[in-house]
C-alpha cells in the first residue's frame, strides 16, 4: 500500500505530524521502534519528569508550608506510590496517542524506520523481519538521544552512573546526588530528589547554570536554589565519571586552570544535552544533507535537499522542545497538503518545571544588547503581589523587554510560581506583535498571580501601580 504520508518516530513532533496530516484528508501511516507511542517526551522525560516534580512538590508544600496555612499533617514519602502515579501518567497519554491514531485511521508499523530512498522506508522489527513501505512524502520524527559528556567515558548502568531515563526510576532516595550539568534536565530531576530528601551537588561547566537564558533570571534562581540545599561547582570541566565501591565520583577541574576536585555520591546522573538521533536511517546514504553537528539540514519549509523528505523536531536545528516540534509537525503536514505551514521561532516558551518556575519567550537582554537593539525594562516582584502573599509563593519576578522606539514586547522573562502557565499571554501578545502598554493596559482579574505580569507591562512603559 501506498501511503500520503509516512512518520518516522512518534514522540510530540512525530505523532501531531501524523494526526494533522490525517484530518487533512492524507493517507498516513507512523513507524515507531518503542513498544508504546509518544517518544522521550510521554516515555522517559517531559511526562514522567512532571509527575515526579508535582509529586515532590506536593511533599514540600505539605512539610514546610501547610503548618503556616494552618493545615496540620505529618507527611512522610512513599516512593513507591510516586512512582506508581508517574507510571500510571504515562501510561495513560500513550495510550492516548494510540487512540487517537485508530481514532484518525492511521495505520502503524513497529519496528526501525530506514530510508530507503525517496519514496520508500523500509522498517525492521524485533524479529528481523523486514518489510517496505511506499510513501509519497517522508517525515523524519526521531527525536533525540542523551548525548553524555563529550571526551569522557561515561558507563551508564541506570542505576549508579544514570541519565535522565534511570533518574526517573531510582529505586530510593539518594543521600547524595551529583548532577553533571546545570541545564534544564538537570536542575529539574535534581529538584525532585533535593525535594525528596537528597543533597544535591551541581557541576557545570559554565559560569552560570541554565545558560543562553535570561542572565539576570538565572543569577536570581541560582540563589533560592541554594537555599534549598543545593551546592553550585561551576566553570568545572568534568574529566570522569566513575564508578566506586559505594557509588560513584566525578572528577573536575576548574575551567579557568586550577587543581582537579574530586567529589563522590551515591548517584551520579549526567544530564549534559541531548543529541539528535540520525543513527541507522539511512539518511546518508538516500543523499539527505546533514549539518556539522548531526542534524538534519532543512530550508524554511522543513524540507531536505531530497524532494519528499522532510525532518522536524529535535533532529533539526533550533531548540529541543516538545512544543516546538510540535508546531513542525503541524506546520510539515500543511506544507504537504499544499496550505502555508509556518513556526515563528521568535516566539517559542521556554519552562524549567523546577520550584519556583522559570518561563521565557522572546529575547533575552543579553541577545538584545549583542544585537544592538534600545530596549526598556519593567519588572515586578511577586513578594508585591497578593495572591503570591496568600499561597506563600512569592519568591521572583516578572521581567518585560520592549523595543524603546516602538514598545513592540521584545522578550518575557518569568521566576515564579506558575510561571509556565503566565508566560502564555506574553506569547499570544508577541505573535500579534502587541505592546508592553497593550499589555499593562489589558484588564486582569483580582487576585491572580498573572497581575504581575500586567504590573511588569505597566513599569516598561510607565510606572506600575504596586510598588
Amino acid at each position: 500500500m501506498a501511503y500520503d504520508v509516512v512518520v518516522i518516530g512518534t514522540g510530540p513532533g512525530g505523532y501531531v505530524c501524523a494526526i494533522k496530516a490525517a484530518q487533512l484528508g492524507l493517507k498516513t501511516a507512523v513507524v515507531e521502534k518503542r513498544e508504546t507511542f509518544g517518544g522521550t517526551c510521554l516515555n522517559i522525560g517531559c511526562i514522567p519528569s512532571k509527575a515526579l516534580l508535582h509529586a515532590s512538590e506536593m511533599l514540600a508544600e505539605a512539610q514546610h508550608s501547610f503548618d503556616t496555612l494552618g493545615v496540620e499533617v505529618e507527611p512522610k514519602l512513599n516512593l513507591g506510590k510516586m512512582m506508581a502515579h508517574k507510571d500510571a501518567t504515562v501510561t495513560s497519554n500513550v495510550n492516548g496517542v494510540a487512540f487517537l491514531f485508530k481514532k484518525n485511521k492511521i495505520d502503524s508499523f513497529r519496528g526501525t524506520g530506514r530510508v530507503v530512498s525517496a519514496g520508500k522506508v523500509s522498517v525492521t522489527a524485533d524479529d528481523g523481519s523486514v518489510q517496505e513501505i511506499e510513501a509519497k512524502n517522508i517525515v523524519i520524527a526521531t527525536g533525540s538521544d542523551v548525548a553524555g559528556i563529550p571526551g569522557v567515558k561515561v558507563d551508564f548502568d541506570e542505576n549508579v552512573i544514570v541519565s535522565s531515563t534511570g533518574a526517573l526510576s531510582l529505586p530510593k532516595v539518594p543521600e547524595n546526588l551529583i548532577v553533571v550539568g546545570g541545564g534544564v534536565i538537570g536542575l529539574e530531576l535534581g529538584s525532585v530528589w533535593a525535594r525528596l530528601g537528597a543533597k544535591v551537588t551541581v557541576v557545570e561547566y559554565l559560569d552560570s547554570i541554565l545558560g543562553g537564558m535570561d542572565g539576570e533570571v538565572a543569577k536570581q534562581f541560582q540563589r533560592m536554589l541554594a537555599k534549598q540545599g543545593f551546592t553550585f561547582k561551576l566553570g568545572s570541566k568534568v574529566t570522569g565519571v566513575a564508578k566506586n565501591g559505594k557509588g560513584a565520583s566525578v572528577t573536575f577541574e576548574p575551567v579557568k586552570g586550577g587543581d582537579a576536585e574530586t567529589i563522590e555520591a551515591d548517584v551520579v546522573l549526567v544530564a549534559t544535552g541531548r543529541s539528535p538521533y540520525t543513527e541507522g536511517l539511512g539518511l546518508k546514504e538516500a543523499g539527505v544533507e546533514m549539518d556539522e553537528r548531526g542534524r538534519v539540514k532543512t530550508d524554511g519549509h522543513l524540507r531536505t535537499n531530497v524532494p519528499g523528505i522532510y525532518a522536524i523536531g529535535d533532529v533539526i536545528a533550533g531548540p529541543m522542545l516538545a512544543h516546538k516540534a510540535e508546531d513542525e509537525g503541524v506546520a510539515v503536514a500543511e506544507i504537504i497538503a499544499g496550505q502555508a505551514g509556518h513556526v515563528n521561532y521568535d516566539v517559542i516558551p521556554g519552562v524549567v518545571y523546577t520550584s519556583p518556575e522559570i518561563a521565557s519567550v522572546g529575547k533575552t537582554e543579553e541577545e538584545l544588547k549583542k544585537a544592538g537593539i534600545e530596549y526598556k525594562v519593567g519588572k515586578f516582584p511577586f513578594t508585591a503581589n497578593g495572591r503570591a502573599r496568600a499561597m506563600l509563593h512569592t519568591d521572583g519576578f516578572v521581567k518585560i523587554l520592549a523595543d524603546k522606539a516602538t514598545d513592540k514586547v521584545l522578550g518575557a522573562h518569568i521566576v515564579g510560581f506558575g510561571a509556565g502557565e503566565m508566560i502564555h499571554e506574553a506569547a499570544v501578545l508577541m505573535e500579534f506583535g502587541g505592546s508592553s502598554e497593550d499589555l499593562g493596559r489589558t484588564c486582569h482579574a483580582h487576585p491572580t498571580m498573572s497581575e504581575a505580569v500586567k504590573e511588569a507591562a505597566m513599569a516598561t512603559f510607565f510606572k506600575p501601580i504596586h510598588i
